[in-house]
């Protein structure tokens, strides 16, 4: 178990990993599977547990949930917050990737502007 609550860890398939992040749709795994494979990172990604149910009776009313998953990476040292903000990750064109561009507010990395001048 980790210190705090920034930095888990969990045996996904088997193999210790640092969680990068959970509950996440295939979209998103996509995305984050890519970029990470591409800074050098070994991704283990796994169904999430679904959610406990609040009761019997709605279940059988109550429409699938979505499929969500929890993505990790072998390296139980990786921080996905030092990650970004310690300019650690590269997008495939070579530019640092910023905080806009890790939760996929923009399409482009744009590590040059100031945020409070965007």
């Amino acid at each position: 178990m980790a210190i705090n609550q920034h930095h888990l860890f969990e045996d996904l398939d088997g193999t210790k990993c640092a969680v990068v992040e959970k509950n996440i749709s295939s979209e998103r795994v996509s995305f984050l599977k890519a970029l990470l494979e591409f800074n050098g990172y070994t991704v283990v990604v796994v169904p999430a547990a679904p959610a406990k149910a609040a009761s019997v009776e709605s279940d059988a009313a109550a429409p699938a949930p979505p499929t969500l998953f929890t993505l990790g990476v072998s390296d139980v040292m990786f921080n996905a917050t030092n990650a970004v903000f310690g300019r650690l990750l590269r997008t495939p064109n070579g530019q640092v990737v910023s905080l806009d561009y890790w939760k996929q507010r923009s399409g482009v990395s744009d590590d040059q502007t100031p945020y409070y001048q965007r």
